[in-house]
């Protein structure tokens, strides 16, 4: 079984030779530069090109070597940056950062990165900047970024067997904010919403058209929840967001076999019903430590119908925190309670941090191998 044979297999709630693996292929199921650097520094292999294509975050592509010795299944489909330059933060680590980004350091020892008037900052001994992405992107605009990333995609739809993914969609929520606006004004978000709708079906039609065959999947990113629940009420969201997130997955749907997969953090399983109705086939990371999320009610209640990309390590009680047997006990319980009946890609709860030891790393995905087995 191939690489993506196994993932589709999976996706379609079917038992495939094993649990797939993944580690990177979406800026949210990755693995901070640091962390990276010393896993491959561990593994006796080299240091000195890990490219960062999410500056932001600071996750490194995961290279092929690695995604070899961990039996990873899929792999990232963003393309380096144009012009990148070598950035030393600290100590030995050296990243490919884009060239357009200025970088300098403060009175307090801090990174400031700026792009023209925009900044963000990494505090002294830190792992990832505050602040969102300043731009600066190497695409004029959607087309533009799809005519070019299209031989990438090519490239590992024939001359690879790894499974891949575009991150491109909104899921028609940004944040408490935007929460707040529904009840100020609604009918400022209902026409966002609609022109937002609009933008989006094209762009869905454009990526299909050029790049559909190669891929198998398209991201939609929208967190909806806190550590205790969600940040709109699920009364809220069937109005402002469920009828516009059912058009956009129903065309999706109708006019390709690309699978639609949401990222949203959280507490968020008062939506799931919703999701699944809008025709969302997998959720990502599967915060299992927020309220609500038990595994186990996840995979009883949505197993059918939803795929869980994420859930197989407690990133924020166990991975960062534990011994490598600590790891290795958490990743075999949650392998078991997920793995039934497919519907299930092995990876930890969002990223690996910066600082999480390469020990744990090693027994989390080596586990993940062995107990993802049928």
């Amino acid at each position: 079984m191939t690489r993506r044979q196994r993932v589709l297999k999976a996706l379609n709630h079917e038992t495939p030779d094993r649990v797939p693996i993944d580690l990177g292929v979406h800026f949210s199921t990755g693995i901070s530069a640091f962390a990276y650097h010393d896993l491959r520094k561990h593994l006796g292999l080299p240091v000195d090109t890990i490219d960062v294509p999410d500056p932001v975050q600071m996750l490194a592509r995961v290279d092929a070597d690695i995604l070899e010795r961990f039996n990873c299944d899929c792999m990232l489909l963003n393309m380096s940056w144009a012009k990148p330059q070598t950035w030393n933060p600290r100590g030995e680590y050296k990243f490919q950062i884009p060239s357009k980004l200025n970088m300098s350091k403060n009175d307090e020892g801090s990174w400031i990165a700026t792009i023209g008037d925009g900044k963000m900052r990494m505090p002294s001994g830190g792992f990832f900047f505050d602040g969102d992405w300043l731009g600066g992107s190497d695409f004029e605009n959607f087309e533009d970024m799809i005519l070019k990333t299209t031989p990438r995609a090519e490239y590992i739809y024939k001359e690879t067997d790894y499974y891949t993914m575009l991150m491109a969609f909104s899921a028609f929520f940004h944040g408490m904010d935007h929460a707040c606006d529904m009840y100020t004004d609604p009918e400022d978000v209902l026409a966002e919403h609609d022109k937002l709708l609009e933008t989006q079906l094209s762009q869905a039609k454009f990526m299909i058209d050029h790049m559909g065959k190669y891929t198998q999947c398209v991201a939609l990113n929208g967190d909806l929840g806190m550590q205790h629940g969600p940040m709109i009420a699920p009364d809220m969201f069937e109005k402002f967001c469920l009828p516009y997130l059912k058009k956009l997955c129903g065309f999706i749907h109708d006019n390709s076999d690309l699978k639609i997969f949401i990222h949203s953090c959280g507490a968020i399983e008062p939506l799931l019903p919703q999701l699944i109705e809008a025709g969302i086939d997998i959720i990502n990371p599967v915060q299992i430590s927020a309220s609500g999320m038990d595994p186990a009610l996840l995979k009883e209640k949505y197993g059918k119908k939803l795929s869980f990309w994420g859930g197989g390590c407690n990133t924020q009680t166990v991975l960062g925190s534990g011994t490598p047997q600590d790891v290795a006990q958490n990743v075999k319980e949650l392998m078991h309670t997920f793995k039934p009946g497919g519907g299930f890609v092995f990876n930890q709860v969002h990223n690996i941090m910066g600082n999480v030891p390469v020990e744990n790393i090693v027994a989390m995905f080596d586990t993940a191998f062995e107990e993802g087995k049928y």
